[in-house]
């Protein structure tokens, strides 16, 4: 018999990576929440790769550090292994990624969470979601108990009606052995959200016992190791090696024999699997020219032997991964202690949100992470933090936060999810950004910290440290543009083996940290007076100064861009009555419903003709 238990101010429903930025975010901007999980012992837990970061994503975990969020300083106080990709190309898109112990990130997450005031997080399994008759939301449980509330975030991941396919078995289950939220998927259908299949999956786990790592190749973490959190609360160290292999004729040759028993292949899955990090089998086919793939061999943790096998996500029967895998170098005497598996699930269409992730026609509810059809921890932490900050805001009549393209990935993120929508599981990449040479993971604090701060969960010593960081770049950048470096053998000499000319006359420091072969350490000794000042002082001022003309050039971009967003379209009910557009161009703004003309640009069959029209029309009838 149900009955009803408590009333929440907002209820989050998922306790992973988005599920607890949420919470954590509404909490701390004082609003009661209650944040439901199926089960207690997985909170915040990474049934995929045991990483944080990586290309792009690095840069969306700074953000949300720069915010106020935890999952920066999760992942620094958890680090096994700490690496900058991309460091070989320009700061646009290098990408700190780290190698993350995953229990005890959980363990970090959920005791976070229990001590936050103003958050209760609850083990229950939420079955049924409904608007009450007082226009306040209501979730019931599995043990029939009904808690209200003025904001739901659904937040529930890979769970809903998700079934785990391994060959020719199938069952109803969520990642990592646990069950499916199939009633909870039903009652959203009925409620009247528009939801659709999608396809994830995961490699093995091995025993690290069973590996020969002699003849592999080994991979360190860097010798200056970059937390992700601007606090620096902690300090985060290289405790373990990866390892690298490859894949081969033999490996392809197994896995093509018995390509008919993949439910990829067999046609045993519906849903759409995510683009850019196809399965073994599907890469095996789709690059069939390729003799190799490479695959990472990762820790999952300091006191555990289970070794993550990056890149090799099957879905194809167990017997069949155990002999694909036993072809590899290292792994002939592999044991396998959790087999890989694709997990089918239900998410929602996110042209059905707005930009503040509140559903366009459900007032109240909200959508987060893998929920809303992206994938990745990151990005869930992302929309996560935004939708807790915007439940919070409602309840407290305040103004949403929303993030346009060039403030930040995270801003990019949300604007392509609910302006583009997504076939497949969304990941964020450093080529979706237009501005992405100022949208740099190394600047993500001076970016983004004063919206935190004005929010309310970004607090006066890290808003005042921010704020000493801004004195001390801009008097670097004074500093070095005073001092003279004369010519001399020596300048020359450092000049020419650096493969740049050499001075024709004497210089200011700052021209020659324009040229690209050159940086502060290579300059130290023509610099007596250099001040000792952190590494990412000199990052920034070096950075600013090389750049410049690129930097001017994207910020009138910007510019420009939002000349466009402030052009609102909210009073536009239906655009057939908007004469001139083109019946495609019709079709799509009366779906999407564009706030503003930027937003409009955006979508896919708006042509800016069309965009032509919208102007003419908003002019001629003094709308804008």
């Amino acid at each position: 018999m149900k009955y009803f238990a408590k009333e929440y101010d907002v209820i989050v429903i998922g306790a992973g990576h988005a599920g607890i930025e949420a919470g954590l975010a509404a909490a701390r901007l004082g609003v009661s929440v209650g944040v439901f999980t199926i089960n207690m012992d997985w909170v915040g837990n990474m049934p995929c790769n045991p990483s944080i970061g990586g290309t792009s994503k690095g840069h969306l975990v700074r953000e949300i550090d720069a915010l106020g969020g935890e999952m920066g300083k999760a992942a620094d106080a958890n680090t096994l292994q700490s690496r900058i990709l991309n460091l070989g190309k320009g700061p646009a898109v290098h990408s700190l990624r780290a190698q993350i112990d995953r229990r005890r990130y959980s363990e970090y997450m959920k005791h976070v969470m229990e001590l936050q005031q103003g958050l209760e997080i609850i083990q229950a399994e939420i079955t049924e979601l409904i608007k009450t008759e007082d226009d306040k939301w209501q979730v019931t449980t599995q043990l029939e108990a009904n808690y209200n509330a003025k904001c739901v975030i659904l937040a529930t991941g890979t769970f809903l009606a998700s079934k785990i396919y391994v060959g020719d078995v199938v069952y109803d289950g969520g990642p990592d052995g646990m069950f499916a939220a199939t009633r909870l998927g039903e009652s959203l259908k009925k409620l009247g959200l528009s939801t659709r299949r999608f396809k994830t999956g995961t490699p093995s786990r091995v025993n690290r016992r069973s590996i020969d790592f002699s003849g592999l190749e080994r991979q360190d973490g860097d010798e200056r190791v970059v937390p992700f959190s601007f606090d620096g609360k902690y300090k985060p160290e290289n405790k373990l090696p990866c390892y690298i292999t490859y894949t081969n004729e033999d490996t392809k040759q197994v896995i093509l024999d018995n390509i008919h028993r993949s439910p990829l292949y067999s046609g045993k899955i519906d849903g759409v699997g995510p683009r850019y990090c196809p399965s073994i089998e599907d890469k095996i086919v789709r690059f069939s020219e390729k003799k190799r793939h490479q695959l990472f061999i990762e820790p999952c943790g300091e006191n555990t032997e289970e070794m993550y096998l990056q890149g090799m996500s099957s879905s194809l029967p167990e017997d069949v991964q155990l002999k694909f895998l036993k072809t590899i170098p290292g792994l002939e005497n592999v044991q396998v202690m959790r087999t890989a598996y694709a997990i089918e699930y239900d998410c929602v269409d996110p042209l059905t949100l707005n930009a503040s992730l509140e559903f366009k026609d459900f007032p109240g509810l909200f959508g987060a992470g893998q929920f809303n059809g992206s994938s990745g921890y990151e990005e869930a932490a992302a929309q996560g933090l935004i939708a807790g900050i915007n439940a919070a805001q409602k309840c407290l009549g305040k103004e949403y936060l929303v993030l346009d393209r060039a403030s930040s990935y995270i801003g990019t993120l949300i604007d392509d999810l609910v302006t583009k929508g997504c076939s497949d599981p969304y990941r964020m990449m450093t080529s979706r950004s237009e501005y992405r040479l100022i949208l740099r993971q190394d600047n993500a604090d001076i970016r983004l910290t004063k919206y935190g701060y004005d929010i309310g969960l970004v607090g006066e010593e890290k808003w005042h440290r921010l704020q000493e960081k801004i004195r001390l770049i801009k008097e670097e950048k004074e500093r070095i543009s005073l001092v003279s470096v004369p010519m001399s053998k020596e300048i020359d000499e450092l000049l020419v083996s650096r493969e740049t000319s050499p001075l024709v006359t004497g210089c200011r420091l700052s021209e020659l940290l324009k040229r690209p072969q050159l940086d502060y350490e290579a300059l130290k000794d023509f610099d007596p007076d250099r001040p000792d000042l952190p590494y990412e002082i000199f990052e920034q001022v070096e950075i600013g100064i090389k750049y410049e003309g690129y930097i001017r050039r994207q910020l009138a971009q910007v510019e420009e861009m939002r000349r466009l967003e402030v052009k609102s379209l909210k009073m536009i009910n239906d655009y057939e009555e908007v004469t001139g557009l083109r019946s495609e161009a019709r079709e799509k703004l009366n779906k999407i419903k564009p706030e503003n003309l930027g937003q409009a640009s955006r979508i896919s069959g708006v042509s800016p003709a069309d965009i032509s029209v919208l102007l003419i029309y908003l002019a001629k009838n003094g709308l804008n």
